[in-house]
């Protein structure tokens, strides 16, 4: 057997470090700035989550309750619900009750729409934020083209690609090709949300582990099948939460 060295475990009072490199210089060198999404620096746009619209849309809920338990102000618009595409959906009503949907009548894309426009642009101006993470269905329509176009306004935007739907996957490939060409950063709900949370020690981290747990099977059934077997671990926990 060959003798390894012994493990170094990072002291839990460790906090995520910085860049050591701003974006402005990051860009100055000709490096791709990496201007990441926080709690603190970014908004949500939930977008067309009806139920007349939901065809092939997976991880919306996980998407919207990582939103509230960060604390992300996060903004609701519906189109045409009163005819066929019918209302928001119950999850995203209840979970978001005190806010208001803005329901556009007739206008596809939320950014050309003037009432949601004002709402959006007075929610960054009220709240300083920067950031644009938006999902919306389908990704064809209500997804890239308020994408492209706060894009061409300058934002900063993060669609999330899993949490949108579409019609077939021609649209899905179009649609991402389209937004990633034209400058958005393309992100999926579980990558988002560890880049969300960054360390989970962070006060969030316990409201986080819902969304993680329940709303992404996949990983719940990691969750889950640790917690079975904890206690034949092989590795020391330095939390002390498995004895």
């Amino acid at each position: 057997m060959v003798d390894h060295p012994a493990d170094i475990v990072s002291p839990t009072s460790d906090h995520v470090l910085p860049l050591k490199t701003s974006t402005v210089d990051a860009a100055a060198a000709g490096r791709v700035p990496y201007d990441k999404p926080t709690p603190q620096n970014s908004v949500m746009l939930l977008i067309d989550h009806q139920i007349g619209l939901m065809v092939g849309v997976r991880d919306f809920t996980s998407l919207a309750k990582m939103a509230k338990a960060l604390g992300i102000p996060t903004l609701l618009s519906s189109s045409n619900a009163q005819w066929q595409n019918g209302d928001t959906l119950p999850e995203l009503r209840e979970l978001f009750a005190d806010q208001p949907i803005y329901r556009r009548t007739g206008i596809i894309n939320c950014y050309e729409d003037p009432t949601f426009r004002h709402a959006f642009e007075s929610l960054l101006a009220d709240t300083g934020r920067t950031h644009v993470i938006l999902s919306g269905v389908t990704i064809g329509t209500c997804c890239s083209m308020p994408t492209l176009a706060m894009l061409n306004d300058g934002y900063r935007v993060f669609p999330v690609i899993d949490a949108c739907g579409a019609w077939n996957s021609c649209e899905a490939e179009a649609a991402m090709a389209r937004m990633s060409r034209a400058g958005a950063e393309l992100v999926t709900v579980f990558a988002l949300g560890c880049e969300l949370q960054a360390d989970w020690k962070l006060p969030s981290g316990e409201a986080m582990f819902g969304p993680f747990t329940n709303e992404l099977p996949e990983y719940g059934f990691v969750i889950q099948n640790f917690w079975n077997n904890a206690n034949q671990h092989v590795v020391s926990d330095p939390f002390g939460t498995v004895k």
